[in-house]
């Protein structure tokens, strides 16, 4: 190997791992706030380290400093890009979870989310820690790295991504997960809209029935059997939607 080459080396291995860098700090399940950041930032380096020999062809390294820089900010910023799309599916857990705890009445009951550091709904931390295990279990994050290798054929270096397909990406991102929130939590949307229907009805019926001391509990164990119930189709339907929104960036 000759030493005038190892130049360009340096700069096409820098040039993949601020791209992949940035996709395994937000990669689902290991880009996760409680994971290591020497952990997360050592797979990074080994992925980059692998894919570098393959990406070197794709790469043309600017001979100036201004065009090196820009070509590195646009690597950052597509990583950044497919990195917070896939959040955007990820989030839809702590959303459903929010819904189920208003449905069953324990909104108020909150604990510290260790994905994202906030206070959230004790039950939108359980699905949400809940989906990390299963995706780790099921190899799903696989699935992520090849996304990050694929990433290269569906947006290659060389310039900045076109901004309407960013936004499409990003709006359709933003609706799967949303919608995917509300799939996940219909079975308490129905439960919810059944029984303050049941306590209405009963209201009417009964006046002198203190009807929010009997709501509360049986609305709190109610809901606890409705989700011991459905928990397991619940995460089996956000498995398949994630690993669904994944596969498009590998060609599957």
């Amino acid at each position: 190997m000759q030493i005038a080459i190892l130049p360009e080396i340096s700069a096409v291995f820098v040039l993949v791992f601020a791209r992949v860098g940035t996709m395994v700090m937000l990669m689902p399940g290991i880009g996760e706030r409680f994971v290591f950041s020497r952990a997360r930032l050592s797979l990074a380096f080994f992925i980059a380290l692998m894919l570098a020999p393959m990406v070197r062809p794709l790469l043309r390294v600017p001979s100036d400093m201004p065009g090196v820089v820009g070509l590195l900010a646009s690597e950052v910023l597509i990583g950044l890009v497919i990195g917070l799309c896939s959040r955007f599916v990820m989030a839809c857990l702590q959303s459903a979870g929010a819904i189920v705890a208003q449905t069953m009445g324990l909104g108020f009951a909150t604990t510290i989310d260790p994905t994202g550091g906030q206070q959230n709904p004790s039950v939108g931390n359980l699905l949400t820690m809940l989906g990390i295990t299963l995706i780790l279990t099921t190899d799903l994050h696989h699935v992520a790295i090849v996304a990050v290798h694929e990433s290269y054929r569906l947006l290659p270096p060389g310039g900045l991504p076109d901004i309407g397909d960013v936004m499409t990406l990003a709006v359709r991102a933003a609706a799967q997960g949303f919608a995917l929130a509300v799939q996940i939590s219909a079975p308490f949307i129905v439960f919810g809209l059944l029984f303050n229907l049941g306590l209405g009805v009963l209201a009417r019926m009964m006046p002198q029935l203190q009807v929010f001391f009997l709501a509360v509990p049986a609305s709190i164990f109610g809901g606890m059997v409705v989700l011991a119930a459905v928990l397991g189709v619940m995460m089996s339907v956000f498995l398949n939607d994630l690993g669904v929104f994944l596969r498009q960036f590998t060609g599957n």
